[in-house]
C-alpha cells in the first residue's frame, strides 16, 4: 500500500502517527509538517492544488488517498480522484456542500430530513439581518456560512456582541466569501459533545463521543477558536444516548445524503448540544476533528487502514471497530495572539522532557525548524499534548504534566480541557 494524507496540522500528523503502525509501503502527506517527515515523506503541495495533488497520485501510484481538511473536499478533490479512477476517503463536492461547506445548506438539509436543530433564519444583507437582531434580542448565535477555518460561529450572550459580530462576518468580511450569506440561530444552552461516524455511503458506525473545547479567554472577551483541546469518551454519554443520537440524527443524515444522490463516504462529524430537550446539531462537519482526531488515535484499537479501506469499498457493516480502554486527553499549545495575529519563529523547549512522561503524544501542528535545527513555531496551534490513563483524571494530570515540561514565550492554552466531566 501506499498512502497519502493530505494536510499539515496536528489532525494530519495523528492520522499519519496511526497509519505508520500499518502494514504499508510508502506513505507521503502534502505538505505535511515538521515531525511528519521522521515517518513519513513530506511532499510540497498545498492542500488546496487539486490538480497537483492528482496528477501526484497518479504517477506515484497512491492506493488510497485520506484528505485531512475540509477546504479540499469543497473544491472537489474527491471527484478530482474518482474521475481518475483513484481511491481516496472523503466525501464528494456535492455531499459536501449539503453538510459542511454551506451552514445555510446545512440548515435547510437539516430541516428537509426532520434532524434536530436550533430554529435558524438566513440572510444575505447585513441591514435585513441586523433588524432581525434587534427584534430577537440575545442570547442567540451569529454565523458565517461558508468555511471559516473553524472560527465562523459566534455564541452571543448580549445584543452588542451579535451586533459586533454581524458587522465582523459581513460588513468587515474577515471571513471573506464565508461571510456573504449569515445564519442567525436559536442559542441553545446545555454541553457540547462532537460525535464522529465511519461512514461508506450506506453504513455508519459511531466513535465514542468526545468533547472539544472551542471557546478561548483572551482579556477577559470569549474568542472561537479552531479548537484549544478534547477529550474521549465523554463519560456522562450513556449508550441510550449514543443510539438515540445514531437513529436520530446520524443515520436521517446518510439516508437524506444518499437519497438526494450524494452518498456520503468518509468521516461525518455533527457537532451537538445536549439541550433538556435532547440532542441538537450545531453544525455538521465531513471530516475529522481537530484536536478530536488526536485523542481518537491514540484510542483506536482496530487498524485504521482496514476501516478506511471498509468505508471506501462500501464494506463498513462487516468490519468490527474496537478501543482501547480507558480515555485520551488533548490539550492545545497556541501562540500569543492566537486566534488573531501571532509571531512566528520562536524557539520551543522541553519536548524531549515532556515525551518521556508515560503515556504522552505530541502533536505538530504549527512548527518547523530554523538554521540551527531548533524546533520553532509556525502557526497559531502550534502543538497537540496529549495522553491516555485508565480513568479520565489521570489522562488530564498526565497532559498537563506534559504541558508543564513545554515553554515558548506567548504560551498559552487553557487550563480546564476534561474539566466539564467531571461537573455535569
Amino acid at each position: 500500500m501506499r498512502i497519502l494524507i493530505i494536510g499539515s496540522g496536528g489532525r494530519e500528523h495523528a492520522l499519519a502517527w496511526k497509519l505508520h503502525q500499518s502494514s504499508i509501503e510508502k506513505l507521503y502527506v502534502a505538505p505535511g509538517n515538521e515531525e511528519t517527515r521522521f515517518f513519513a515523506q513530506n511532499i510540497p503541495i498545498h492542500p488546496t492544488n487539486i490538480e497537483r495533488l492528482t496528477r501526484f497520485a497518479k504517477d506515484n501510484r497512491i492506493n488510497l488517498t485520506i484528505v485531512g481538511p475540509e477546504n479540499p473536499l469543497a473544491l472537489g478533490i474527491v471527484d478530482s480522484f474518482h474521475s481518475e479512477r483513484l481511491r481516496i476517503f472523503g466525501p464528494t463536492k456535492a455531499a459536501t456542500q449539503a453538510t459542511e461547506a454551506s451552514k445555510a445548506f446545512a440548515k435547510r438539509f437539516m430541516a428537509e430530513n426532520h434532524i434536530p436543530t436550533a430554529p435558524f433564519r438566513i440572510f444575505r444583507k447585513y441591514e435585513t439581518a441586523l433588524n432581525y437582531l434587534r427584534k430577537c434580542g440575545a442570547p442567540i448565535v451569529v454565523k458565517a456560512s461558508g468555511l471559516a477555518a473553524g472560527k465562523g460561529a459566534y455564541p452571543c450572550e448580549t445584543l452588542i456582541e451579535a451586533e459586533h459580530a454581524l458587522k465582523e462576518i459581513m460588513v468587515d468580511r474577515i471571513h471573506d466569501k464565508a461571510g456573504k450569506k449569515v445564519v442567525i440561530e436559536e442559542f441553545l444552552e446545555g454541553q457540547e459533545v462532537s460525535i464522529h461516524a465511519f461512514c461508506d455511503g450506506k453504513t455508519s458506525i459511531l466513535m465514542p463521543p468526545s468533547q472539544d473545547h472551542k471557546i478561548i479567554t483572551v482579556g477577559g472577551k470569549k474568542l472561537m477558536t479552531g479548537g484549544m483541546g478534547a477529550y474521549a469518551p465523554v463519560p456522562w454519554v450513556s449508550d441510550d444516548l449514543l443510539h438515540q443520537i445514531q437513529q436520530e440524527i446520524v443515520e436521517p443524515m446518510t439516508k437524506g445524503l444518499r437519497e438526494s444522490g450524494q452518498p456520503f463516504a468518509g468521516c461525518l462529524y455533527p457537532g451537538l448540544m445536549i439541550t433538556p430537550q435532547g440532542p441538537m446539531v450545531l453544525e455538521i462537519n465531513a471530516r475529522f476533528g481537530d484536536p478530536e482526531t488526536q485523542v481518537y488515535m491514540r484510542l483506536l484499537k482496530t487498524d485504521l487502514l482496514d476501516i478506511m479501506e471498509a468505508c471506501i469499498e462500501g464494506g463498513l457493516a462487516d468490519i468490527k471497530i474496537e478501543w482501547n480502554s480507558g480515555f485520551a486527553v488533548c490539550v492545545v499549545l497556541a501562540s500569543d495572539g492566537y486566534p488573531g495575529e501571532y509571531e512566528v519563529g520562536i524557539p520551543i523547549s522541553g519536548l524531549d522532557k515532556a515525551e518521556r512522561i508515560p503515556g504522552i503524544v505530541i502533536f505538530h501542528a504549527g512548527t518547523t525548524r530554523d538554521d540551527t535545527g531548533q524546533v520553532v513555531t509556525a502557526g497559531g496551534r502550534v502543538l497537540g499534548v496529549t495522553a491516555v490513563g485508565e480513568t479520565l483524571e489521570t489522562a488530564c494530570a498526565r497532559t498537563y504534566e506534559a504541558v508543564k515540561q513545554i515553554h515558548f514565550d506567548g504560551m498559552h492554552y487553557q487550563k480546564d480541557i476534561g474539566a466539564k466531566a467531571f461537573t455535569f
